[in-house]
């Protein structure tokens, strides 16, 4: 098994101007055909048999077929499913920006594989400790698919956090609102005096 027959089922490549076209993924279910050398290092560099793939474009086509299975992820065509390993999430968020302020505020992303997703219901933020207890946002950016939002832009997201109470009566919460809906970072008693 290897990327000619995935190439295949794909048709062209394409430029690496503009997202790649959406993909119904989800409703692929061929026979999980093995894993293949590919991998996604958590800067967001995706590598083949131990070379980055230097081809935007290839790499926006293989992120427009990738899907996370309860057991792995895989990129997924109507003819075969095969296995792939991600370090971190599968994605990188590389550019915020801002509409609005407040309760109206809305907040938007586009990855490093120009996915543009605007935080909400659909799309929302979380908040996970790294190893030395710092903050890691992800972004939602399709399905369990997630964006690792890169570090500088943590600086400017924390720059738009509130304090909100707890909905049941707990510990008040820093966070971030974009759409009007909440997205806690953590508890006011965890912060840094």
């Amino acid at each position: 098994m290897g990327l000619d027959s995935l190439f295949a089922a794909l048709g062209p490549v394409g430029d690496a101007d503009g997202p790649a076209p959406p993909r119904p993924v989800d409703r692929w279910n061929p026979d999980f055909c093995g894993d293949i050398d590919m991998r996604i290092a958590a800067d967001g560099t995706w590598f083949y048999m131990g070379t980055p793939i230097g081809r935007h474009a290839l790499v926006k086509l293989f992120a427009s077929i990738l899907r996370k299975d309860p057991e792995r992820y895989v990129l997924v065509t109507p003819v075969e499913r095969v296995g792939i390993k991600v370090e971190d999430a599968p994605f990188i968020a590389v550019e915020m920006a801002v509409q609005g302020a407040g309760g109206r505020q809305s907040i938007s992303f586009r990855t490093n594989v120009d996915d543009v997703v605007r935080v909400g219901p659909d799309h929302p933020l979380r908040f996970e400790r790294d190893a030395d207890g710092g903050l890691k946002p992800y972004v939602r950016v399709r399905g369990d698919l997630w964006a690792l939002v890169k570090r500088a832009l943590m600086y400017d997201l924390a720059g738009l956090g509130v304090e909100q109470p707890a909905a049941d009566g707990g510990e008040a919460q820093f966070g971030v609102l974009s759409d009007g809906d909440f997205f806690p970072m953590a508890r006011i008693s965890e912060l840094a005096v």
